[in-house]
């Protein structure tokens, strides 16, 4: 379960409330996550049996409070401040669940990519991108994009060997933009990290420096991701220059700064799937600080082969939004509750889940069946029992009436249970979800 660490004064400046530490937890369990523990940066630095820290260097820490919450694996909507307060505030009635545009693109060189299908194919096949524009970045703004960033590298992405993000400031690069596979001594720039003192590596020698550099060991475990692969993936602009060399490092010429307007955002994958979901998690949380909010420009990806003949195409991000359904009938049952039907689609409002509707059921026994709306920041949405499970938490669970079960037996396993739950454990370990 991944812990997102958030200053207290910055979540309630988002929430546009304050509660006592008390209240907070209480709402964290209301809303389905928990408040693991409330710190600070002196306070951990003190705890802790690895880091030792003078007198004066541990004066010089912030004692701003922070708070660890506790967020489902599947919900990466909630790995940064603005996807937990967001989604509190409509779970509170604050606001409503924001809408999503894709704009038409403003510059159609920015907006194309290229692939470079014969050599990409071999190490790292997919990439999908997505241009923010009149971006407003501050201090905390850009530190929240850049940990977003790491959460779901840490998670979905699995350590980057499934889908790396790289950030780029558009306003420093020039389109159409190129994503090939090349030797690793072709590959020759000032990586992100060396932005101070300008050093040129090529590809090899970056490695090597990642793999003993000890200011670089942040980077080493993913050093073994592509180094012993001929080909290095490598995205560029129409100057050839540098923009990163997934899933390592961004070039420096490309990198974000306070002052950067218009961020163009690439996602490289083995898994064009969660390539999609990474790319939507990042438009949808930080669109909202684009001067047209929750608004997008896409961006057309085109696969040459070798004889420069496109070959596959397509559009993202994709910000799709869906229908999903379950009887109101099911939701009850499962829940142990009896809402009626037109509560329940009230309740789909404070989950994301909106709007909802009910159409009538196939039969007479089935009842109604409540139809919702899942929003592009809402994967983990992907059966009837998820639904119910939302349903419960909008209903709250302290509602749900106790009562003691009607039967007295001996619990067991069902063998056909069994065998499921050895074939679930195997598929997940295969990398598939549910």
């Amino acid at each position: 379960m991944p812990t997102v660490s958030v200053e207290r004064s910055a979540l309630f400046a988002h929430l546009g409330r304050t509660y006592t530490d008390e209240e907070f937890d209480e709402l964290c369990f209301e809303f389905g996550v928990e408040l693991d523990e409330i710190t600070s940066e002196k306070e951990e630095a003190t705890k802790s049996a690895t880091v030792k820290l003078s007198k004066e260097q541990l004066a010089s820490l912030s004692e701003e409070v922070i708070y660890k919450i506790d967020v489902p694996a599947n919900r990466y909507d909630l790995l940064c401040i603005e996807g937990i307060s967001r989604s509190l505030r409509v779970f509170l009635g604050d606001i409503d669940a924001p809408n999503f545009t894709i704009l038409p693109a403003s510059d159609e060189a920015s907006s194309t990519m290229t692939v470079i299908q014969s050599s990409t194919s071999t190490v790292r096949p997919f990439v999908v991108c997505a241009i923010l524009r009149d971006v407003t970045f501050d201090e905390a703004r850009y530190q929240s994009f850049i940990e977003l960033q790491d959460q779901l590298h840490r998670n979905l992405c699995r350590l980057r060997t499934l889908v790396a993000i790289g950030t780029h400031d558009l306003d420093s690069v020039k389109g159409p933009f190129t994503y090939d596979a090349r030797a690793p001594a072709d590959i020759k720039f000032v990586p992100l990290t060396h932005t101070d003192e300008g050093r040129e590596f090529d590809g090899a020698s970056l490695m090597e420096c990642y793999e003993t550099d000890a200011a670089c060991k942040h980077l080493k475990p993913y050093v073994p991701i592509i180094k012993n692969s001929p080909l290095y993936p490598v995205v560029l602009d129409s100057e050839e220059t540098v923009m990163s060399l997934p899933p390592i490092i961004n070039g420096s010429k490309s990198r974000i700064t306070l002052d950067t307007k218009n961020v163009f955002i690439e996602c490289t994958a083995t898994d064009l799937t969660k390539a999609n979901i990474v790319l939507d998690t990042v438009v949808a949380m930080f669109s909202e600080y684009a001067a047209n909010p929750f608004s997008v420009e896409p961006v057309t990806v085109n696969y040459v082969n070798e004889s420069q003949e496109v070959v596959n195409s397509y559009v993202s991000p994709q910000m799709f939004t869906r229908k999903e359904t379950a009887t109101v009938k099911f939701v009850n049952s499962l829940i142990g509750i009896n809402v009626e039907a037109e509560k329940m689609v009230e309740l789909c409002s404070k989950i994301q889940l909106g709007p909802a509707q009910l159409l009538p059921g196939t039969t007479e026994d089935e009842g109604p069946i409540l139809e919702v709306t899942v929003p592009p920041t809402r994967s983990d949405i992907l059966h009837a029992v998820d639904i119910a499970e939302d349903i419960g938490i909008a209903f709250g669970y302290n509602n749900i009436e106790r009562k003691v079960p009607q039967t007295c037996t001996v619990g067991g396993e069902q063998p056909l249970n069994q065998l499921s739950d050895l074939l679930r454990e195997e598929i997940a370990r295969a990398g598939y979800i549910e």
